[in-house]
């Protein structure tokens, strides 16, 4: 009975360090609109001035700006889904892909992910998730 209590906190407190790891990724990816509005202004520059770089040096600043977001974006949106779903205790095999994307983002990430993997490996862990109710 103590275990699953204590399997319960962990996966609770996990679940709200996904949704901060989320946020925080989210706050990064907005970086990407920088590039991509440097890459604007390279290619305005290019159309009007002698001496500018080439246009496609801007091209090439912006298209990259714009990927920039939306994989971030991306894996910040799995991140915040995956602590509702640690929370719900549903999608065992999503949670565990998540927490191995996470390792990529040394130092804080990195933690995270290792402890939900000491945490989803417990059996008591996953029994959590095998009798979760279904909404």
């Amino acid at each position: 009975m103590k275990m699953v209590n204590q399997d319960e906190e962990h996966l609770r407190m996990l679940s709200v360090l996904y949704y901060i790891w989320g946020g925080l990724t989210a706050c990064f990816s907005c970086l990407g609109v920088v590039y991509a509005i440097m890459g604007g202004f390279f290619m305005v520059a290019a159309a009007q001035q002698q001496n500018a770089p080439p246009a496609w040096f801007g091209a090439v600043f912006s298209i990259l700006g714009v990927l920039t977001v939306l994989l971030v974006g991306t894996i910040a949106g799995l991140t915040i889904w995956t602590g509702r779903n640690l929370q719900l205790r549903k999608r065992y095999t999503l949670c565990l892909v998540v927490a191995g994307v996470s390792c990529i983002s040394v130092p804080l990430g990195t933690a995270l992910g290792v402890f939900t993997f000491i945490v989803l490996s417990r059996p008591s862990v996953k029994q959590l998730f095998n009798t979760a109710p279904k909404p």
